[in-house]
C-alpha cells in the first residue's frame, strides 16, 4: 500500500512540475564565447566545441549584445542577463544530447 501512494505522489508532482524531472541542466562555467543564432537562441562554446545552447523567447539577442550568467550552472526556467536585463532561460539544450 505504502509503495502504490509513493508511486502516485511521485506521479503527481510530475504532472504538476514537469521541468523538474524533464529539465535539462549545463555548466557553462568554462564557456569561452557565445554565437546569437537567432533574435531568442544563443549556443555557448568552449573553444570551437559547443556546450549548450539556450532558448530566451522573451528577450532579443543580438551579436553585440551583453550576456552575463546570473550561475555558472544553468537549467530550464533559470535567468540570465541579456543586455542589462534579466531574462528567463526557456529551454537548455546540452551540445552531448
Amino acid at each position: 500500500m505504502g509503495t502504490k501512494v509513493i508511486l502516485l505522489i511521485s506521479l503527481g508532482l510530475l504532472l504538476l512540475f514537469p521541468n523538474l524531472a524533464l529539465a535539462d541542466c549545463v555548466s557553462l562555467v568554462s564557456f569561452t564565447d557565445w554565437f546569437a543564432q537567432d533574435t531568442h537562441d544563443v549556443v555557448f562554446y568552449r573553444g570551437s566545441r559547443p556546450l549548450a545552447s539556450l532558448n530566451v523567447p522573451y528577450c532579443s539577442i543580438n551579436p553585440s549584445s551583453t550576456i552575463l550568467l546570473i550561475k555558472s550552472y544553468v537549467c530550464d526556467l533559470d535567468k540570465i542577463i541579456i543586455d542589462g536585463e534579466e531574462c528567463t532561460i526557456m529551454t537548455v539544450t546540452s551540445a552531448s544530447s
